[in-house]
């Protein structure tokens, strides 16, 4: 993008470093001397422009995501990939959809984010599809909108093979909930090289001392280690991890449930089946993982961290939904505009991370200056939040606004006229 175009780019980034309300989810504009509507007016023109691709505006979080591996990862980048429906029931969007049923009316949102080996700390997405009744619009395709809307593995896999392409310093593994428990789509990833950890269900069969055995009954009779305390639905408990090496031999059956196409034989595929448990005190299992990985050269409880912080890329789609920007609430008229505005909301996000993570002095004391900006009240030995640091960051950007754009003469006025009204002498 030319100049003016970057230049306007960054200011829409700065205006959604802001924590937003439901009933008020517009674009803010900073408290320059530029009117609020010529702010949204500009705003338009940047989106309506033809230059602003979605591949044009993924690439300064692609850039974030290069220079938070080279500083953040160790031995590899870890990559979570997962779907969040977008529920609207706005009149001005013709392009929403019946997602899974008659009143789940909205977008089909995918995302791939970029987390760090060493402390899950999230540090860019790389990849975004939003799939409306009109087809579907991925940072990574320059043809919008394709017309023909894949099931989510065979979409993800086409985003895998492009992210593997992207030279990051460090290998990908690409970390899929549930929902990538197909063998099928385990073969392809296995086929190009790709690096995967998946969680799978219970009752799929793998190869386990020479006989097939559901993944659940291997994991019954695997010797666990007590590893760590973790975090689980607002208590620390202690994190227990097994492992085994099987083998997976079972054919891939058709992605449509309904489909007469036969199951179809594949090569087998070496894994390891690594089981994470979180036990009570009293040693009831509270919650059980199990994990499927090609990932060698990394012990087990390692391997049960990274997929413990999977949960990086639900606090992204809570940070962008109900805890951040509200994208639920947003007026932008089609699928195409809500991507494109997601993009910049995106790279606010990528802004706090940055701060999130960084380990010096200074940046420890902007991050307690923001939470006082934002007048939120942390959790015991809570020191910050990210939705707090986004909201404070927008309090210091707007001061910062005025007092470039007001003289202290005016500031003084403004002061002593307010300082009335507020029954306070001057």
């Amino acid at each position: 993008m030319d100049s003016r175009l970057n230049d306007r780019y960054q200011r829409l980034v700065s205006e959604h470093m802001n924590s937003s309300e439901r009933l008020s989810a517009g674009l803010k504009a900073l408290p320059d001397k530029i009117s609020s509507f010529a702010s949204t007016q500009a705003a338009w023109r940047f989106y309506q422009n033809e230059s602003v691709s979605l591949s044009k505006l993924q690439e300064p979080l692609t850039v974030a995501a290069h220079q938070g591996i080279l500083a953040h990862c160790m031995n590899f980048a870890l990559c979570v990939h997962d779907w969040s429906r977008l529920s609207y029931k706005h009149a001005n969007k013709p392009d929403t959809y019946a997602i899974t049923h008659d009143t789940d009316i909205g977008y089909d949102l995918q995302t791939s984010l970029i987390i760090s080996d060493q402390t899950g700390q999230p540090l860019a997405p790389v990849a975004q599809r939003l799939v409306s009744s009109e087809g579907s619009f991925a940072t990574y395709q320059e043809a919008n909108p394709q017309p023909i809307v894949q099931n989510h593995l065979d979409e993800v896999s086409d985003c895998i093979q492009f992210l593997d392409g992207q030279g990051f310093a460090k290998p990908l593994v690409h970390l899929i909930d549930r929902e990538g428990d197909s063998i099928g789509h385990i073969r392809r990833w296995e086929a190009t090289g790709s690096h995967w950890l998946v969680r799978v269900k219970d009752n799929p069969k793998v190869d386990y001392q020479a006989k097939p055995m559901a993944c659940k009954t291997v994991a019954q009779k695997l010797a666990f280690s007590k590893t760590r305390e973790v975090r689980y639905q607002g208590q620390t408990y202690w994190q227990w991890v097994a492992e085994t090496d099987v083998t997976l031999t079972r054919p891939a059956k058709p992605s449509q449930k309904k489909s007469k196409k036969p199951a179809m034989p594949g090569i087998p595929v070496a894994a390891r089946l690594v089981v994470s448990r979180l036990l009570s005190d009293e040693g009831d299992v509270l919650a059980e993982w199990l994990l499927l990985t090609n990932v060698k050269d990394v012990d087990a409880s390692t391997i049960a961290l990274w997929y413990y912080w999977r949960w990086q890329i639900e606090c992204f789609f809570k940070l962008v939904k109900s805890a951040g920007h509200h994208l639920e609430s947003w007026q932008q008229e089609s699928a195409l505009a809500i991507a494109k505005r997601l993009l910049v909301a995106s790279m606010a996000c990528v802004t706090v991370w940055a701060i999130a993570a960084d380990k010096s002095k200074e940046a420890a004391e902007l991050r307690l200056f923001l939470i006082k900006l934002s007048g939120r009240q942390m959790r015991h030995k809570k020191e910050f939040t990210n939705p707090a640091l986004l909201s404070g960051l927008w309090v210091f950007l707007s001061m910062l606004e005025i007092m470039e754009a007001y003289s202290q003469e005016e500031l003084d006025s403004l002061k002593a006229t307010a300082q009335q009204f507020l029954g306070k002498d001057v």
